[in-house]
C-alpha cells in the first residue's frame, strides 16, 4: 500500500474513533508495524500543520486524536454557541499544578504541600477528567496516589509532561517572592 493511503487509512480510523486512541491500538487496526504507524502519525501531524488544515493531529504522549485547529474558533463560534465552562477554583488549579508536577503523589502529600484539606479539590479534577486514581501506595492505610490524565495533556495543550514549565519560570523578582529553591524544595 502507498504511503498516501496508508495515512488516509489512519485518518480515517482517528476521524471515526474521535477519543485519544494509541499509536499501538492503530498499529493493531491497520496492521502496520508500531514503527511505521507512528512514522506515519508524525508525516500526518507534519501534513496538516504545513497545508494550514481545518483539523490538527493532537499528541497526547503516544495517544493521538484529530481536532479542529484553533486558528478557525472564531469560524466556529459563529456557527456552534460556545458551552460555558465553569472554571478551575484556585484550590483546584493548586492541586493539580501539584499532582502534575510530583505524580504520583497521595492526598496526605498534597494537602502537606498546600497547607489544607483538598478533598473538593481532587473530587473536581476527577469529576473533569484531568487527574485519576493510578493505584494504591503499598502501605499502612493504602493511600490512592494519582495522577494527570492524557485529557490533562490534551487541555493545556501538552504533548507530555516533560512540556510542564520550570518552576522557576512561575517566580516573580518580588524581594517577598520565595526563592527558586525554596519553590522547588516544596514540591519536591
Amino acid at each position: 500500500m502507498e504511503r498516501e493511503k496508508q495515512k488516509a487509512v489512519l485518518e480515517a480510523l482517528l476521524f471515526a474513533y474521535s477519543e485519544p486512541i494509541s499509536a499501538p491500538e492503530l498499529s493493531k487496526a491497520t496492521g502496520f508495524s508500531l514503527k511505521e504507524t507512528r512514522e506515519l502519525l508524525s508525516e500526518l501531524r507534519a501534513d496538516y500543520a504545513f497545508y494550514h488544515r481545518g483539523m490538527i493531529l493532537l499528541q497526547m504522549e503516544d495517544d493521538y486524536q484529530l481536532a479542529t485547529n484553533p486558528v478557525y474558533v472564531t469560524y466556529l463560534e459563529k456557527l456552534i454557541t460556545p458551552r460555558s465552562y465553569k472554571t478551575l477554583s484556585q484550590a483546584s488549579l493548586e492541586a493539580l499544578a501539584i499532582i502534575a508536577y510530583k505524580q504520583p503523589i497521595t492526598k496526605a502529600e498534597i494537602e502537606d504541600i498546600r497547607g489544607v484539606k483538598c478533598d473538593q479539590a481532587i473530587r473536581t479534577l476527577l469529576e473533569k477528567h484531568l487527574i485519576e486514581d493510578k493505584g494504591r501506595l503499598e502501605k499502612i492505610g493504602r493511600p490512592i496516589i494519582y495522577g494527570t490524565t492524557s485529557h490533562f495533556l490534551k487541555t493545556f495543550g501538552f504533548t507530555s509532561l516533560s512540556e510542564l514549565p520550570d518552576t522557576n519560570a512561575f517566580l516573580k523578582s518580588d524581594e517577598k517572592c520565595v526563592s527558586g529553591e525554596e519553590l522547588q524544595q516544596s514540591i519536591d
